[in-house]
């Protein structure tokens, strides 16, 4: 790459974007500050540490040739599927799912990077194919196929949201490249018709979590715990919050994984409403960048790599926000950005650096 194009790149990158999610993460490492009684260890640094090393990884990626990024696009979903089943052989188990494996002293959660790599693999697969190929259902077959192989791993682990997820992104892949409403009816009324025998198929505490999210009170020291604590936390906070470092709820362990699934609970005690519809703010403003991003790519295969990416973004943000309030079950997915978790940031920096990307090369045909 010649200096000139790589000028020309770096002046071409969404600036406002970039801040944005520097924004956003150190808004993290505060509230993660806050969530640790005024203490960086043991989980402030670490954020910090992962954003200044993959912040810098995004920007490389950003800068990437594109036409390469798509001749390679498959390699990811390949890489995934090899550590699943890692996983699903070797995995460590903790908090009751086998979820992660040690690589040269380092805790990765495949799951993680799946759902970028399945964006990746989609995108590419749907580019390649005609407007006429779109509308002949035969011809998702093999795409479907390559969805459910992943998903059945990680649901396995067990990661039933993480895998519900990765379905609901995959749905709005399909839909955005122009398959047929046809299929998502049919495939809806199978999953409803499947229902009561995936019922029977689930592990005994997620039937206790859709139980629990109907009625919390129904056990109030066991399984509604967790969401009974989260909205005395919310509801503690007001307008303006305890103030830092001060709330009851997640300084005195009232609250579980305060640093992790309910760390908007945390937040939103700590800083109150004001400082929860800042962060809605900042993720509503990255999610309209991105859209504006992805409607000027002149590429079939960058519209989509951004669509993929910000709809794992934003189902991240609705469902623990909507799990948090009490509006959803608990499925324990993180916050982007706020939560505690190297490989959650690793991810979405990296899928974030996809969409600097297509920004970078928008005028790019493939």
């Amino acid at each position: 790459m010649s200096r000139t194009v790589l000028e020309r790149k770096i002046h071409n990158m969404p600036l406002v974007l970039i801040t944005l999610i520097t924004i956003l993460c150190f808004y993290g490492v505060l509230v993660l500050y806050a969530a640790a009684g005024g203490n960086m260890h043991p989980w402030g640094y670490k954020q910090l540490t992962n954003f200044c090393i993959f912040m810098p990884i995004a920007i490389i990626i950003g800068i990437t040739d594109i036409t390469r990024i798509f001749r390679l696009a498959h390699i990811p979903y390949l890489i995934v599927i090899v550590l699943l089943c890692i996983v699903e052989i070797f995995g460590y188990t903790a908090m009751g799912g086998k979820r992660w494996i040690d690589i040269l002293g380092l805790r990765l959660q495949p799951s993680e990077p799946t759902k970028i790599a399945i964006v990746l693999m989609l995108s590419k697969y749907f580019h390649l194919m005609s407007e006429n190929d779109m509308k002949r259902s035969y011809k998702l077959i093999i795409p479907i196929a390559l969805i459910v192989l992943p998903v059945i791993f990680v649901i396995r682990q067990p990661d039933l949201g993480t895998g519900l997820l990765i379905l609901m992104v995959s749905a709005v892949l399909f839909f955005t490249a122009g398959a047929r409403p046809r299929i998502f009816v049919i495939l809806g009324t199978i999953c409803a018709m499947l229902a009561p025998i995936l019922w029977y198929f689930l592990y005994a505490y997620q039937k206790k979590r859709i139980m629990t999210f109907l009625n919390p009170e129904l056990d109030p020291l066991g399984a509604g715990y967790n969401i009974i604590q989260s909205k005395i936390a919310i509801g503690s906070g007001g307008m303006t919050g305890k103030g830092l470092t001060m709330g009851t709820q997640s300084q005195l362990d009232f609250l579980p994984e305060h640093q992790t699934d309910f760390i908007f609970a945390s937040l939103a005690e700590e800083f109150g409403f004001c400082g929860t519809g800042l962060l809605i703010l900042l993720y509503g403003l990255v999610i309209y960048i991105s859209l504006a991003i992805a409607i000027n790519a002149r590429s079939t295969f960058g519209k989509l790599l951004v669509i993929g990416v910000i709809s794992i973004f934003f189902f991240h943000v609705f469902i623990n926000i909507a799990m948090v309030i009490g509006l959803l079950p608990a499925v324990g997915l993180p916050l982007p950005f706020i939560s505690y978790g190297g490989t959650m940031m690793a991810s979405m920096l990296c899928g974030f650096g996809l969409i600097i990307n297509v920004h970078v090369h928008k005028n790019i045909r493939l």
